[in-house]
């Protein structure tokens, strides 16, 4: 029985031979028949190399070719913008040929091929170099023995899930994991790691349900077919609508090309129309290409010999292969059905790994934290240079020389400053800006710790210098030369900044980590990156700064040292610079090795910056100012009582020849000449005291002259030294002979009045022209021999006025060193 394909070709054989004008269609005929015999038509041939038109110009095939696929899957690829892709294809011909065609395909479609791995039997060495290659969308060419073995391997390698989509052959008999499970991986292993995997593979039946040119649907096709096929119990194959649709193929051609001839013919003038087998044979190929209809398998189209079908997608869901779509290749066109693909995740894999550069940076409350504690800090600096101000003219204050406090503090304010640049990175500023900020806040912190300290050094050395320098007597160091000092160290900052700045200026690098996953789970991996401000030569800078401000601090060390033992608060800092040296340079090595070794945390580097600014800054203005400020709230008054220099006893030894020199110094004079009032105002008390008692003693001589010789031997001595009082000095010998006569002299011989509480009427009353006229008139004897030894009389250490003078050794005039303004006699 002749089945209904052959059937049609016979009745079309058989038009031609028993037509009309048998002579003639019998003759061509015959050639018609030789000339289709040259050419070859298949329905299952698939293998690409049939597709070589120069090796095979004369072969057509109703089925798609293997390499069909490819265009399909260039076209799945970009609908889901997949652009990175690894193939692995088993070692065979026909796989190797269908992976170097889907190759040049997605060179065309500029899709980058991260990576092509081939094996023979052992897939799994080939599938971990996929993953290390981070390849996300793997293409798979194997049949499905090995596939079974690849899918093990990607279980063991967990290489499935929401993070991978595998793209493989969609012809695989069903069940295929069951028959050709060669591993060690269990069925439920291999469903696990195969579930959502895409399959691709030419359609068998058009789903369209449209009436071709056999006058049928493909679904009626299908339902006759397999009734056919049960009656005679042949079991299906999957070519049966391509072997259907090339015998309408061919009854096509053949028909066309009769139309033709018969065309020829009838237009032919003389009726002798003759052609060779090399024109029809030209003929059947061109008619051939022109074949468009629609069959079962969709619409048949040949391009250079080529069947461009309909190419199916499916994919493994719950142990099954569902249709997800399909892609018509005549229109290049690629139809997936709604909601049918279901991907592992709540989105389609990504084709890589995708990594989000993640900056480090500082946290918003940290910096706003030591923002806050930075304005406290420099309010406090403010509130410092208001008191500095205010009291300016304070002896206090005037004599710690303010105009170096406010460097002191200006100085202050720069480093808290700098401290606020510090915490802007990228986030809060642009790449260009970044830059600026580097240069800019290291140059405020260089120029703020100079002027702080240089400062504070400047005021150290002006001591150093008026009590260190025995060969001058007079030594007068302005704060403009203190200016001078500041400036100088300045200036050598600038210089070396300036070259940095030129020769090799700060930059803007970005450092990146290795890869981290993601904290929120996302399908993608974050590689932090952090910027720094670096150069070149960054360590040759910093030391030469290290170098520079380690010297400076060295120095600051030695003046503090050498001024120690100078006993003047307000005119002295050397304590208090001494523990300021110590803290910040304590808290600078601490902070520059904790610095470097958290280089890649800016949250704990910004800190341990700030706080070590801070902490610095603060202190050293906290021992500056804090004792003046405690001493004019306590004491407003400690700046004029007690203003003698007060040395140790090894100090006194070793400067005693500087006593003359420092008289002259601006601050050592205000010093002195303070105590000098106060010594004044005391001894004038003391000699109102003894002028009223000489008042009684002389009233006493007056009425009981028998007393006489008792009170020239008690109180000659007394009155000589308190007359002798208009000669007294400030230095050794003159302070020590006040100091034996007010020890040798008992308080009750002075009276119970305290002197201190003497007022000034009163003084003024005993001071009266009156009394003084009165106390002349009764003390002029007494004056007498008081006043010999001042004139090469009688010394005052010898027990009779009558002795010689020549024998005082009171007759050299020393010339006072201090003279303390003496009045009440």
């Amino acid at each position: 029985m002749l089945s209904e394909e052959n059937f049609v070709l016979l009745c079309v054989i058989d038009d031609w031979v028993y037509g009309e004008d048998n002579g003639f269609f019998l003759l061509e005929g015959q050639r018609l028949i030789y000339s289709l015999l040259l050419l070859q038509l298949s329905f299952a041939a698939t293998t690409p190399v049939l597709a070589d038109r120069k090796k095979y110009p004369n072969f057509f095939r109703t089925v798609p070719s293997d390499n069909a696929v490819n265009p399909a899957v260039v076209k799945f690829l970009n609908y889901y913008n997949w652009s990175r892709v690894g193939t692995l294809t088993q070692d065979v011909q026909r796989f190797s040929e269908v992976r170097n065609d889907l190759t040049n395909e997605l060179e065309k479609a500029d899709i980058q091929i991260a990576d092509t791995e081939s094996f023979s039997n052992d897939p799994c060495v080939n599938v971990k170099k996929l993953k290390d290659n981070d390849v996300r969308i793997i293409i798979g060419q194997f049949d499905e023995n090995l596939a079974s073995k690849v899918f093990c391997c990607a279980y063991n390698l967990n290489m499935y899930g929401s993070k991978y989509q595998w793209i493989i052959p969609g012809w695989y008999q069903g069940n295929w994991w069951e028959q050709a499970n060669s591993t060690n991986c269990t069925t439920k292993k291999l469903l696990t790691a195969m579930e959502g995997y895409i399959s691709v593979d030419f359609e068998p039946l058009s789903a369209k349900k449209i009436k071709g040119i056999s006058g049928r649907t493909p679904q009626e096709y299908e339902r006759e077919y397999n009734r056919e096929r049960e009656q005679k119990g042949v079991e299906a194959s999957k070519f049966h609508g391509f072997a259907y649709d090339g015998i309408w193929v061919i009854a096509k051609t053949l028909t066309r090309v009769m139309e033709l001839l018969r065309h020829k013919d009838r237009h032919d003038m003389y009726h002798n129309f003759t052609v060779d087998d090399r024109e029809v044979g030209k003929m059947v190929l061109d008619v051939m290409n022109e074949t468009n209809f629609f069959g079962v398998t969709g619409q048949v189209m040949f391009r250079n010999g080529e069947r461009m079908g309909t190419i199916k997608f499916t994919q493994f869901q719950e142990g099954q292969e569902v249709k997800v779509g399909e892609y018509n290749a005549i229109a290049d066109v690629l139809d997936l059905i709604n909601n049918t693909i279901r991907f592992q995740g709540v989105e389609p894999p990504k084709d890589r790994t995708f990594v989000r550069l993640q900056r480090r940076q500082i946290n918003v409350p940290l910096y706003s934290i030591l923002s806050t504690i930075t304005i406290l800090g420099m309010l406090m600096a403010g509130a410092f240079l208001f008191f500095n101000i205010k009291n300016r003219n304070h002896r206090l204050i005037k004599m710690s020389s303010p105009y170096m406090n406010n460097l002191i503090i200006l100085g202050g304010l720069l480093s808290y400053a700098s401290i606020f640049l510090f915490g802007l990175d990228g986030s809060f500023v642009s790449d260009k800006e970044f830059e600026t900020l580097c240069t800019v806040r290291t140059w405020i912190l260089i120029v703020g710790y100079t002027t702080a300290f240089g400062a504070m050094f400047a005021k150290t050395w002006r001591v150093h210098a008026i009590f260190k320098n025995v060969k001058m007597k007079k030594k007068i160091i302005k704060d403009q030369k203190l200016f001078i000092i500041v400036g100088g160290m300045l200036l050598i900052d600038l210089c070396i900044l300036i070259c940095w700045q030129i020769v090799d200026p700060l930059k803007r690098t970005v450092e990146e980590y290795s890869l981290e996953a993601d904290p929120q789970g996302r399908d993608i991996a974050i590689r932090p990156f952090l910027e720094h401000c670096e150069n070149t030569h960054m360590t040759i800078w910093l030391g030469i700064v290290y170098a520079y401000k380690g010297l400076l601090m060295l120095f600051g060390c030695f003046l503090a040292w050498e001024t120690r033992n100078v006993s003047i608060p307000a005119l002295n800092d050397s304590k208090y610079i001494g523990m300021s040296v110590y803290n910040v340079g304590i808290m600078c090595i601490i902070g520059a090795a904790v610095s470097f070794l958290t280089r890649d945390q800016p949250n704990v580097q910004f800190c341990i910056v700030a706080l070590v600014i801070i902490f610095c800054s603060t202190i050293t203005l906290c021992l500056v100012f804090v004792p003046k400020f405690v001493t004019m709230r306590t004491n407003p008054d400690a700046a004029t009582q007690n203003r003698r220099l007060k040395f140790t006893q090894n100090q006194k030894k070793e400067d005693s020849k500087t006593s003359t020199s420092v008289t002259s110094v601006n601050q050592a004079n205000t010093c002195r000449l303070d105590g000098l009032q106060s010594d004044n105002h005391r001894l004038r008390m003391k000699i109102t005291e003894l002028d009223k008692e000489l008042e009684e003693v002389t009233m006493q001589l007056q009425d009981t002259p028998e007393k006489t010789p008792y009170i020239k031997q008690n109180h000659y001595q007394d009155v000589n030294n308190i007359l002798s009082i208009r000669n007294f000095t400030d230095g050794k010998d003159g302070e020590k002979s006040l100091k034996n006569h007010l020890e040798q002299k008992p308080q009750a011989q002075w009276g119970s009045m305290d002197p201190s509480r003497i007022s000034r009427g009163q003084l003024e009353d005993i001071n009266s022209p009156e009394h003084i006229q009165r106390r002349l008139s009764l003390q002029l004897p007494i004056l007498h021999h008081a006043y010999l030894p001042s004139i090469g009389g009688v010394d005052a250490s010898c027990s009779s006025p009558t002795s010689s003078p020549s024998s005082s050794p009171h007759h050299r005039h020393m010339p006072p060193s201090y003279r303390v303004m003496v009045s009440g006699l």
